[in-house]
Protein backbone atom coordinates (compact mmCIF):
# COMPACT_ATOMS: atom_id res chain seq x y z
CA UNK A 1 0.00 0.00 0.00
CA UNK A 2 1.34 3.47 -0.98
CA UNK A 3 1.12 5.97 2.00
CA UNK A 4 -0.06 9.51 0.86
CA UNK A 5 1.97 11.51 3.48
CA UNK A 6 5.02 12.41 1.84
CA UNK A 7 3.04 12.99 -1.30
CA UNK A 8 0.68 15.82 0.36
CA UNK A 9 4.07 16.85 2.47
CA UNK A 10 7.08 17.39 1.12
CA UNK A 11 8.87 17.36 4.28
CA UNK A 12 7.90 13.38 4.74
CA UNK A 13 10.08 13.40 0.89
CA UNK A 14 13.38 12.28 2.77
CA UNK A 15 11.72 9.16 4.66
CA UNK A 16 9.01 8.04 2.37
CA UNK A 17 9.84 4.15 0.93
CA UNK A 18 11.52 3.47 -2.36
CA UNK A 19 7.69 2.76 -3.95
CA UNK A 20 6.52 6.11 -2.89
CA UNK A 21 9.47 8.19 -4.15
CA UNK A 22 9.11 6.42 -7.86
CA UNK A 23 5.32 7.46 -8.05
CA UNK A 24 6.40 10.67 -6.59
CA UNK A 25 8.88 10.79 -9.72
CA UNK A 26 5.63 9.74 -12.48
CA UNK A 27 3.62 12.53 -10.84
CA UNK A 28 6.41 14.99 -12.05
CA UNK A 29 6.91 13.52 -15.19
CA UNK A 30 3.28 13.18 -16.64
CA UNK A 31 2.06 15.76 -14.36
CA UNK A 32 4.14 18.80 -15.58
CA UNK A 33 2.96 17.66 -19.64
CA UNK A 34 -0.15 19.76 -19.04
CA UNK A 35 2.31 22.94 -18.82
CA UNK A 36 3.97 22.14 -21.92
CA UNK A 37 0.46 21.56 -23.26
CA UNK A 38 -0.67 25.16 -22.48
CA UNK A 39 2.60 27.06 -23.41
CA UNK A 40 2.69 25.49 -27.00
CA UNK A 41 -1.55 25.01 -27.48
CA UNK A 42 -2.46 29.04 -26.44
CA UNK A 43 0.54 30.51 -24.75
CA UNK A 44 3.00 30.96 -27.82
CA UNK A 45 -0.12 30.87 -30.34
CA UNK A 46 -1.49 33.91 -28.76
CA UNK A 47 2.29 35.67 -28.53
CA UNK A 48 1.96 36.07 -24.44
CA UNK A 49 5.12 36.59 -22.23
CA UNK A 50 3.77 35.15 -18.79
CA UNK A 51 5.98 35.40 -15.66
CA UNK A 52 8.85 32.72 -14.62
CA UNK A 53 11.64 31.02 -17.26
CA UNK A 54 9.01 30.06 -19.59
CA UNK A 55 8.42 33.98 -20.06
CA UNK A 56 11.76 34.18 -20.52
CA UNK A 57 12.10 31.91 -23.43
CA UNK A 58 8.85 32.64 -25.03
CA UNK A 59 10.36 36.01 -25.15
CA UNK A 60 13.43 35.09 -27.30
CA UNK A 61 11.26 32.95 -29.20
CA UNK A 62 9.26 35.83 -30.43
CA UNK A 63 12.23 37.95 -30.66
CA UNK A 64 14.40 35.53 -33.13
CA UNK A 65 11.65 34.43 -35.51
CA UNK A 66 12.67 33.79 -38.74
CA UNK A 67 16.36 34.65 -37.49
CA UNK A 68 17.88 31.20 -38.06
CA UNK A 69 15.64 29.57 -41.13
CA UNK A 70 18.58 27.16 -41.86
CA UNK A 71 18.72 25.58 -37.87
CA UNK A 72 15.23 25.99 -37.01
CA UNK A 73 13.26 25.55 -39.83
CA UNK A 74 10.26 23.87 -38.25
CA UNK A 75 9.78 26.78 -35.61
CA UNK A 76 10.07 29.60 -38.70
CA UNK A 77 13.58 30.39 -37.95
CA UNK A 78 13.26 30.90 -34.36
CA UNK A 79 15.18 30.02 -31.00
CA UNK A 80 12.54 27.23 -29.57
CA UNK A 81 11.31 27.32 -26.44
CA UNK A 82 12.41 23.28 -25.32
CA UNK A 83 16.48 24.39 -26.33
CA UNK A 84 16.36 27.72 -24.41
CA UNK A 85 14.53 25.93 -21.40
CA UNK A 86 17.13 23.29 -21.35
CA UNK A 87 20.39 25.60 -21.49
CA UNK A 88 19.02 28.43 -19.28
CA UNK A 89 18.23 25.47 -16.38
CA UNK A 90 21.16 23.73 -17.19
CA UNK A 91 23.27 26.97 -15.58
CA UNK A 92 20.85 27.52 -13.10
CA UNK A 93 21.51 23.93 -11.94
CA UNK A 94 25.51 23.76 -12.12
CA UNK A 95 25.08 27.29 -10.01
CA UNK A 96 22.56 25.75 -7.36
CA UNK A 97 24.55 22.68 -6.98
CA UNK A 98 27.78 24.52 -6.45
CA UNK A 99 25.83 26.82 -4.14
CA UNK A 100 22.74 25.29 -2.44
CA UNK A 101 24.37 21.56 -2.48
CA UNK A 102 23.20 19.17 -5.42
CA UNK A 103 20.92 17.19 -2.70
CA UNK A 104 18.27 19.58 -3.65
CA UNK A 105 18.89 19.46 -7.53
CA UNK A 106 17.75 16.14 -8.17
CA UNK A 107 14.05 16.00 -8.18
CA UNK A 108 14.46 19.51 -9.87
CA UNK A 109 16.78 18.11 -12.56
CA UNK A 110 13.53 15.26 -13.15
CA UNK A 111 11.58 17.85 -13.51
CA UNK A 112 13.50 20.33 -16.26
CA UNK A 113 13.85 16.81 -18.18
CA UNK A 114 10.32 15.94 -18.28
CA UNK A 115 9.52 20.02 -19.52
CA UNK A 116 12.00 19.82 -21.69
CA UNK A 117 11.13 16.62 -23.49
CA UNK A 118 7.75 17.85 -23.54
CA UNK A 119 8.10 20.78 -25.39
CA UNK A 120 10.06 19.11 -27.90
CA UNK A 121 7.56 16.56 -28.97
CA UNK A 122 4.21 18.78 -28.04
CA UNK A 123 3.82 20.76 -31.30
CA UNK A 124 3.18 24.61 -31.30
CA UNK A 125 -0.13 25.41 -32.97
CA UNK A 126 -1.14 27.62 -35.59
CA UNK A 127 -4.01 29.01 -34.09
CA UNK A 128 -4.24 28.63 -30.35
CA UNK A 129 -7.31 26.11 -29.03
CA UNK A 130 -8.74 29.24 -26.90
CA UNK A 131 -9.49 31.72 -29.79
CA UNK A 132 -10.14 34.70 -27.12
CA UNK A 133 -6.60 36.01 -25.62
CA UNK A 134 -8.76 36.82 -22.44
CA UNK A 135 -9.83 33.12 -21.68
CA UNK A 136 -6.86 31.67 -23.35
CA UNK A 137 -4.54 33.96 -20.74
CA UNK A 138 -7.41 32.57 -17.57
CA UNK A 139 -7.72 29.24 -18.55
CA UNK A 140 -4.53 28.49 -20.03
CA UNK A 141 -2.85 29.88 -16.83
CA UNK A 142 -5.31 27.78 -14.70
CA UNK A 143 -4.51 24.35 -16.17
CA UNK A 144 -0.99 25.68 -16.15
CA UNK A 145 -1.47 25.89 -12.21
CA UNK A 146 -2.88 23.14 -11.64
CA UNK A 147 -0.46 21.01 -13.71
CA UNK A 148 2.52 23.00 -11.50
CA UNK A 149 0.64 22.38 -8.37
CA UNK A 150 1.14 18.30 -9.19
CA UNK A 151 4.71 18.64 -9.38
CA UNK A 152 4.99 20.92 -6.36
CA UNK A 153 2.69 18.27 -4.52
CA UNK A 154 5.28 15.08 -5.41
CA UNK A 155 8.35 17.64 -4.27
CA UNK A 156 9.24 18.93 -7.95
CA UNK A 157 9.91 21.63 -9.31
CA UNK A 158 9.90 22.80 -13.61
CA UNK A 159 13.42 24.65 -12.42
CA UNK A 160 13.62 28.37 -13.92
CA UNK A 161 12.81 31.03 -10.99
CA UNK A 162 12.57 28.37 -8.37
CA UNK A 163 16.14 27.64 -8.70
CA UNK A 164 17.11 31.69 -8.83
CA UNK A 165 14.98 32.11 -5.42
CA UNK A 166 16.54 29.01 -3.93
CA UNK A 167 19.98 30.52 -4.43
CA UNK A 168 19.40 34.12 -3.68
CA UNK A 169 17.63 32.35 -0.84
CA UNK A 170 20.76 31.08 0.41
CA UNK A 171 22.54 33.86 0.67
CA UNK A 172 20.01 36.65 1.63
CA UNK A 173 17.48 36.37 3.83
CA UNK A 174 14.80 37.71 1.44
CA UNK A 175 11.28 35.59 1.16
CA UNK A 176 11.32 33.03 -2.25
CA UNK A 177 7.96 34.73 -3.05
CA UNK A 178 9.02 38.01 -2.68
CA UNK A 179 12.19 37.18 -5.24
CA UNK A 180 10.29 35.02 -7.42
CA UNK A 181 7.15 37.63 -7.28
CA UNK A 182 10.04 40.44 -8.53
CA UNK A 183 11.03 37.86 -10.86
CA UNK A 184 7.91 37.86 -12.88
CA UNK A 185 7.12 41.43 -13.05
CA UNK A 186 10.25 42.23 -14.53
CA UNK A 187 9.34 39.30 -16.51
CA UNK A 188 5.68 40.36 -17.60
CA UNK A 189 6.38 43.99 -18.12
CA UNK A 190 9.48 43.31 -20.73
CA UNK A 191 6.57 42.20 -23.23
CA UNK A 192 5.84 46.32 -23.52
CA UNK A 193 8.76 46.36 -25.62
CA UNK A 194 8.45 43.28 -27.42
CA UNK A 195 7.20 43.13 -31.20
CA UNK A 196 3.56 42.68 -31.36
CA UNK A 197 2.38 39.66 -32.53
CA UNK A 198 0.41 39.93 -36.17
CA UNK A 199 -3.09 39.46 -34.73
CA UNK A 200 -2.95 42.69 -32.52
CA UNK A 201 -1.09 44.59 -35.33
CA UNK A 202 -4.39 43.49 -36.92
CA UNK A 203 -6.66 45.42 -34.49
CA UNK A 204 -5.50 48.40 -35.53
CA UNK A 205 -5.10 51.55 -33.07
CA UNK A 206 -2.71 53.03 -30.30
CA UNK A 207 0.22 50.83 -30.44
CA UNK A 208 1.34 51.95 -26.58
CA UNK A 209 -2.39 50.82 -26.06
CA UNK A 210 -1.70 46.97 -27.93
CA UNK A 211 1.63 46.96 -26.02
CA UNK A 212 -0.10 47.66 -22.44
CA UNK A 213 -2.90 44.92 -23.47
CA UNK A 214 -0.40 42.92 -24.03
CA UNK A 215 1.02 42.51 -20.66
CA UNK A 216 -2.24 42.85 -19.01
CA UNK A 217 -2.32 39.23 -21.16
CA UNK A 218 0.22 38.20 -19.49
CA UNK A 219 -0.73 39.06 -16.08
CA UNK A 220 -4.12 37.65 -16.13
CA UNK A 221 -2.30 34.63 -16.78
CA UNK A 222 -0.26 34.68 -13.85
CA UNK A 223 -2.57 35.91 -11.69
CA UNK A 224 -4.78 32.59 -12.83
CA UNK A 225 -2.06 30.04 -12.50
CA UNK A 226 -0.99 31.29 -9.09
CA UNK A 227 -4.64 31.06 -7.80
CA UNK A 228 -4.49 27.83 -9.33
CA UNK A 229 -1.27 26.73 -7.74
CA UNK A 230 -2.69 28.12 -3.84
CA UNK A 231 -6.07 26.53 -4.61
CA UNK A 232 -4.53 22.71 -5.38
CA UNK A 233 -2.34 23.16 -2.61
CA UNK A 234 -4.44 23.98 0.06
CA UNK A 235 -6.32 21.17 -0.96
CA UNK A 236 -3.61 19.01 -0.43
CA UNK A 237 -2.13 20.44 2.46
CA UNK A 238 -5.54 20.89 4.42
CA UNK A 239 -5.21 19.14 7.72
CA UNK A 240 -7.36 17.53 10.54
CA UNK A 241 -7.08 16.68 14.30
CA UNK A 242 -8.66 13.15 15.45
CA UNK A 243 -9.37 12.49 19.06
CA UNK A 244 -10.65 9.02 19.37
CA UNK A 245 -11.84 6.89 22.08
CA UNK A 246 -11.77 3.56 22.15
CA UNK A 247 -10.76 0.58 24.63
CA UNK A 248 -8.03 -1.13 21.46
CA UNK A 249 -6.31 2.21 21.41
CA UNK A 250 -2.96 0.06 21.30
CA UNK A 251 -4.00 -1.55 17.94
CA UNK A 252 -5.64 1.72 16.69
CA UNK A 253 -2.43 4.20 17.56
CA UNK A 254 -0.67 1.49 16.18
CA UNK A 255 -1.92 0.77 12.61
CA UNK A 256 -2.11 4.84 11.89
CA UNK A 257 1.99 4.53 13.15
CA UNK A 258 2.88 1.96 11.00
CA UNK A 259 0.38 2.15 7.83
CA UNK A 260 -0.43 5.86 7.94
CA UNK A 261 3.00 7.04 9.10
CA UNK A 262 1.83 9.52 11.06
CA UNK A 263 2.26 10.00 14.99
CA UNK A 264 0.34 9.28 17.43
CA UNK A 265 -0.15 10.61 21.44
CA UNK A 266 -2.21 8.57 23.67
CA UNK A 267 -3.60 10.53 26.56
CA UNK A 268 -5.06 9.29 29.81
CA UNK A 269 -8.32 10.59 30.57
CA UNK A 270 -11.50 9.74 33.16
CA UNK A 271 -15.22 9.08 32.13
CA UNK A 272 -16.81 10.93 34.01
CA UNK A 273 -20.10 9.36 34.01
CA UNK A 274 -18.17 5.93 34.86
CA UNK A 275 -15.23 7.66 36.73
CA UNK A 276 -13.36 4.88 34.80
CA UNK A 277 -9.85 5.91 33.17
CA UNK A 278 -9.64 5.98 29.60
CA UNK A 279 -7.08 6.07 26.98
CA UNK A 280 -7.63 8.92 23.92
CA UNK A 281 -5.56 9.11 21.14
CA UNK A 282 -5.08 12.20 19.56
CA UNK A 283 -3.26 12.51 16.02
CA UNK A 284 -2.91 15.02 13.26
CA UNK A 285 -3.05 14.24 9.82
CA UNK A 286 -3.58 15.80 6.44
CA UNK A 287 -7.15 15.88 4.67
CA UNK A 288 -6.51 13.37 2.34
CA UNK A 289 -4.90 10.76 4.99
CA UNK A 290 -8.37 10.78 7.24
CA UNK A 291 -10.07 8.56 5.01
CA UNK A 292 -7.47 5.89 5.68
CA UNK A 293 -7.23 6.88 9.26
CA UNK A 294 -11.23 6.03 9.61
CA UNK A 295 -11.21 2.92 7.65
CA UNK A 296 -7.83 1.44 10.21
CA UNK A 297 -10.66 2.57 12.96
CA UNK A 298 -13.49 1.19 11.70
CA UNK A 299 -11.93 -2.56 10.58
CA UNK A 300 -10.20 -2.76 14.32
CA UNK A 301 -13.13 -1.33 16.44
CA UNK A 302 -16.38 -0.04 14.92
CA UNK A 303 -17.51 0.51 17.88
CA UNK A 304 -15.23 3.49 18.73
CA UNK A 305 -15.73 7.33 19.34
CA UNK A 306 -14.06 9.60 17.02
CA UNK A 307 -13.75 13.13 16.75
CA UNK A 308 -12.57 15.09 13.59
CA UNK A 309 -11.88 18.99 13.04
CA UNK A 310 -10.55 20.90 10.85
CA UNK A 311 -7.05 22.78 12.03
CA UNK A 312 -5.70 26.38 10.57
CA UNK A 313 -2.36 25.04 9.72
CA UNK A 314 0.38 21.90 11.40
CA UNK A 315 3.85 23.19 11.83
CA UNK A 316 6.39 21.01 12.67
CA UNK A 317 8.16 17.40 11.55
CA UNK A 318 6.23 15.81 9.80
CA UNK A 319 3.98 18.81 8.27
CA UNK A 320 4.77 22.30 7.36
CA UNK A 321 8.03 24.31 8.38
CA UNK A 322 8.14 26.44 10.63
CA UNK A 323 9.06 29.58 9.43
CA UNK A 324 10.20 32.86 11.04
CA UNK A 325 8.65 35.61 8.79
Amino acid sequence: MLRYSSFVNPHNAENAPLAHKIFEYLVIIIGIAPMALMVNWVLLPHAFVGGGLTGICSAIYYVTDELFPSLFPKYNGAIPVWLTTFVFNAILLTIAGLTVGWKFCIRTMVGVAAITFWYRVIPILPHPIISDPWLGAIIGGFVFGLSLGCVLAANGSSGGTDIVAMIVNHYRNISLGNIMLACDVLIIASAFFLPLPSYMQAEGGDPNYLHIKRVLYGVAMTISYTVAVDWLMARLHRSVHFLIYSTKYDEIATAINTTVNRGVTVLDGTGWYSKKPVKVISVLVRKPESSLVFKLVHDIDPNALVSIADVGGVFGSGFDKIKAK
